[in-house]
């Protein structure tokens, strides 16, 4: 370690005006090959350095653990290939014009290969090299092809559904923006990567294709060189240029079959936790009842008379051996310090146990390409954009949302679920819009009527050739992605003291923290507790009180904890110190409030029976009449474009909101002390007169 760290340092000091120079001194090289003339010296030194590299990427390419801890592979194969073919250039160069000076004309190297590697024999030598280029050429090259090709095709399908799991998992909270951009990055570099092996792939065929035809070219330009310039015979001719040519074709292709090897060993990987060594070992060599089968016919074969006995029954034994080492291995008991992996028996354990998602959207399979960005969805965009705002107005951070798919829906069909309770449903149908009529324009349209599945309009979705119709006719024209994006906006509105779960409320409370420290430490959890706090809050919530005014909701807390700690009350109290708040949300930044009162006699009757002791003692016949005619006049305000505000004495405000929610839920109720000095009432409506 010690010895390598001067160099390592040298490198890091000269790494960027070394790689700089690289690609230039590589083409130079190459270019040099190619034009001049190289001494045998020279070519014997660039003959090691290309079978060195080829030892290198194969080496390289057996000890990676996923292909993209090789990916500039495709890279390096081009120029290993462009080395590996100027050296063809160079050698035919020397092999053509001093072949007939002997063997040793174009190298050492080549000589060796031709001389001892293939015994002088250039038959025996075209033959061996026909071998080579039959393996590499038909079978590795080939098979690695058609393996990349595929791995490209598959990898490129399957990148929307990681795409969506990477940004689903964001979503729910799994990971942080930094994890999913550098998910996103290896989804990318993977297509890319085996993309680009598909095409480099095809530089391993040609080179030995190339192999084959300067062979042929060497061997035809010898014989003619050596017979008519030099006035050599036939045999001398073939002993000096065609041994040299075949020697120099084998030292060509053998550098060509490592690198078609590591080629085929890099788009044939598969798994990510080791090396193609320790996946071999672990999934071939440790089964000793793999290995005792194969040592019981290797035995029964070198018992057979005129077989080999004694190399048949070394390998009996050595696999014998080796399966009774197996067994012993895997019959040792497990360290003391390790658990023993528990045997799933099919009994169900706390693991099977999924936890609800607190917001969940579920998806038709049309509508997965809304969160596919390769094909320009960007539902998941809105979706933030949905909470950033929801978190801005409301006052508290919701839950993620998290999105799936779900083959059981309608292909263009959605589903919203809370705590796994569905809470809302519709359809949107990708490349069409919606157009909305909010003012009951009744202009007919080309398209398929339907209704505005956030507030339940009259609509119609029509084609992109209709938008602009639609919108001149007064229509509000909106895409599939709003249309969904809206429709939980609204409901995330409507559902907020639903989702305002404990998390939520000691996510708030450490916010606070941060932002007032001491004004938090006074009230919870030292006056109220954590859940009274949160039930404070999600009182406020179930009315549409927005909870942004934090300060000012822990401050009155705090001054009125100290009587009561009961939550009702509580959140009584604290809607007087937010009604500047309350009211300006309700009817904007207006002086004169219009607002639905009660008809004396009815409020007195309300009076006795919703306070006092006996709250909530209403008869069932003047309840229902009070309902049906609340919900009538808060829909003549609301076709008056006036807010319906129902005012009523202190005591009984509490009762009359929660009598009225279900059948007037967009009727807001205000207490006599929820209305700012600063404010002007003028009396609307009368609530029991038009019962009466």
């Amino acid at each position: 370690m010690n010895a390598l760290a001067p160099l390592q340092r040298w490198l890091s000091r000269n790494a960027a005006w070394a790689g700089g120079l690289a690609a230039p001194m590589l083409v130079m090289t190459v270019l040099s090959m190619m034009v001049l003339p190289l001494p045998p010296w020279l070519l014997d030194t660039f003959f090691t350095l290309n079978i060195a590299l080829a030892l290198v990427v194969m080496m390289v390419a057996a000890y990676m653990q996923r292909p993209l801890d090789f990916s500039v592979f495709p890279t390096v194969l081009l120029l290993t290939t462009l080395l590996r073919l100027s050296l063809n250039v160079a050698s035919t160069r020397v092999v053509l014009l001093e072949g007939h000076t002997g063997p040793g004309a174009a190298g050492a190297v080549i000589e060796a290969f031709g001389s001892f590697l293939i015994g002088g024999n250039f038959a025996v030598g075209f033959i061996v090299f026909a071998i080579l280029v039959v393996i590499n050429f038909v079978v590795i090259t080939k098979g690695s092809e058609r393996i990349a090709e595929v791995s490209a095709r598959f990898t490129l399908d399957a990148m929307p559904g990681k795409q969506m799991a990477i940004d689903a998992d964001l979503n729910a909270g799994l990971i942080d923006e930094k994890e999913a951009k550098r998910r996103r990055a290896e989804v990318g570099e993977e297509a890319e990567f085996f993309g680009s092996m598909d095409g480099a792939s095809k530089f391993v065929r040609g080179d030995a294709i190339a192999g084959i035809l300067i062979l042929i070219i060497n061997i035809i330009g010898g014989f003619a060189i050596g017979m008519m310039q030099h006035g050599l015979s036939a045999g001398d001719a073939a002993n000096s240029y065609i041994l040299l040519a075949v020697g120099d074709a084998l030292v060509a292709q053998i550098p060509s079959l490592l690198i078609s090897v590591a080629a085929a060993m890099v788009v044939s990987r598969v798994g990510k936790d080791a090396d193609l060594g320790h996946q071999v070992m672990n999934q071939m060599f440790l089964s000793p009842k793999v290995m005792g089968i194969t040592a019981a016919v290797l035995f029964m074969l070198g018992v057979v008379p005129g077989m080999p006995h004694t190399v048949f029954l070394c390998f009996a034994a050595l696999f014998a051996g080796l399966a009774w080492w197996c067994a012993r291995v895997q019959s040792r008991p497990a360290p003391p310090t390790e658990a023993p992996a528990p045997v799933s028996d099919g009994e169900a354990t706390w693991d099977d146990l999924q936890p609800v998602d607190l917001l969940g959207l579920e998806l038709g399979y049309r509508l997965i390409a809304m969160v596919d960005k390769t094909r320009q969805g960007d539902l998941l965009t809105r979706i933030k954009g949905v909470r950033k705002k929801f978190a801005q107005e409301v006052g508290f951070l919701p839950p993620a949302v998290h999105v799936r798919d779900n083959l059981e829906l309608r292909p263009s069909g959605y589903r919203i679920t809370l705590r796994g309770v569905v809470v809302g449903e519709g359809e949107v149908f990708p490349g069409m819009f919606l157009a909305i009529d909010p003012s009951g324009i009744g202009t007919p349209l080309i398209g398929t009527p339907t209704t505005d599945p956030a507030f339940g309009l009259p609509a119609h979705w029509i084609e992109d050739a209709q938008r602009e119709n639609a919108q001149m006719a007064g229509f509000t024209v909106v895409d599939s992605e709003t249309v969904l994006a809206t429709h939980l906006s609204h409901l995330m509105q409507v559902q907020a003291a639903r989702l305002l779960s404990r998390t939520e409320t000691h996510d708030l409370v450490e916010h606070v923290t941060r932002l007032a420290p001491k004004l938090i430490e006074e009230v919870v959890p030292k006056m109220i507790s954590v859940a009274t706090f949160q039930k404070v809050l999600q009182l406020l919530l179930e009315e549409s009180v927005h909870v942004r005014d934090i300060r000012t909701i822990i401050e009155s807390i705090a001054e009125h904890a100290s009587a009561t700690t009961d939550p009702v009350e509580l959140a009584r109290r604290v809607r007087t110190a937010l009604a500047p708040a309350i009211v300006q949300q309700i009817y904007g930044p207006v002086k004169e409030l219009e607002v639905i009162a009660i008809e004396p006699g009815l409020e007195r009757l309300l009076m006795q029976a919703l306070s006092g002791a006996a709250n909530g003692a209403l008869d069932p016949g003047v309840a229902e009449m009070l309902s049906k005619s609340a919900a009538e006049i808060a829909n003549r305000q609301e076709e008056k474009g006036v807010p319906a505000c129902l005012l009523v004495p202190d005591a009984i405000r509490t009762a009359m909101a929660r009598l009225l929610r279900r059948a007037a839920p967009r009727l807001q109720v205000l207490a006599h002390s929820e209305i700012p000095e600063t404010h002007l009432i003028r009396i609307g409506p009368i609530l029991g007169e038009l019962a009466a």
